[in-house]
């Protein structure tokens, strides 16, 4: 596996980085998930921009700009000559002392580039659907780390992974500290409700995939809600599936043991899960493997 570290492609094993990092010591710096079909990086663009976006909150100055950033992440791609892919884009504030201050760090922020595959869940979950569970860890609000800032610190959803976990599940729910529903651990969630098609306006990252959701719902002439929503409404939605870069779109069909609809992926569902794969062979950034 060739990785991409700090200007220089090198194998799994030599790819180190100093413990004086800062995306070590605090988790200082940003990250993006992002995938690959057949050749073509999805929405690549769309990553690229909301990885810069969290850097300049987070002021690091980049020494690269995005169609450079684009270009190492189709190259580690063919370094690894890999089609179909998961992409895990690190970008870390860099070495610095182990005080707080970022001014304080030398050098320039480090980046990471690795391609390799993933799969989150079991193929009968996306034919049947999955249950999850609410959990006690609240997310983080705008006030606190924004959960928009897709950043190296992502302990509040390991947290709440690990409650999940120990519940015997593969993802939840996370509320907001108002107690509305947020997102899920590692994904974006939506339900439907008499036809209509709603998901978190606060509280959530604002998700590739849940994006292009909301497109496919209106291409569809599908009404779209973004709002505040509780667990009750979950609880009594008709329909219900998270989507993510990793995950993609997953039906849910319990949520805190209250079946969902009829326990069975919904039609709505199914077809923006059709519709997204149709998506992802046609919209992102083509390159090829020799």
């Amino acid at each position: 596996m060739k990785i991409y570290l700090n200007g220089k492609f090198v194998e799994k094993e030599q790819a180190r980085v100093s413990v004086f990092d800062h995306g070590l010591l605090y988790g200082d710096g940003a990250f993006e998930g992002i995938r690959s079909y057949n050749g073509l990086v999805f929405r690549l663009k769309e990553h690229i921009d909301r990885l810069y976006e969290t850097l300049h909150t987070l002021m690091i100055a980049m020494p690269i700009d995005r169609k450079k950033m684009m270009g190492l992440v189709v190259e580690t791609l063919k370094k690894n000559k890999l089609k179909d892919a998961y992409i895990r884009l690190i970008v870390t504030r860099g070495e610095g002392d182990l005080g707080l201050d970022p001014k304080k760090c030398y050098g320039k922020p480090g980046i990471i580039i690795i391609a390799d595959k993933i799969k989150l869940y079991p193929e009968e979950f996306y034919q049947k659907g999955m249950e999850i569970i609410t959990v006690p860890t609240i997310r983080n609000c705008a006030e606190a780390i924004n959960p928009r800032l897709k950043s190296l610190n992502y302990l509040n959803n390991i947290l709440a992974k690990i409650e999940a976990s120990n519940s015997g599940y593969l993802e939840a729910i996370m509320l907001d500290p108002q107690g509305y529903v947020a997102e899920c651990t590692g994904d974006n969630i939506f339900m439907v409700k008499n036809n209509i098609l709603s998901t978190p306006s606060q509280g959530r990252l604002e998700g590739i995939t849940r994006d292009a959701v909301l497109q496919l719902a209106k291409q569809r002439k599908i009404e779209v809600s973004e709002r505040l929503i509780t667990r009750h409404e979950v609880y009594v939605a008709d329909e219900c599936f998270l989507t993510g870069t990793a995950a993609e779109i997953i039906p849910v069909v319990k949520v805190d043991g209250r079946v969902i609809g009829n326990g069975k992926p919904g039609g709505l569902t199914q077809a923006i899960m059709k519709s997204f794969r149709y998506l992802t062979k046609k919209d992102g950034v083509k390159y090829q493997v020799s």
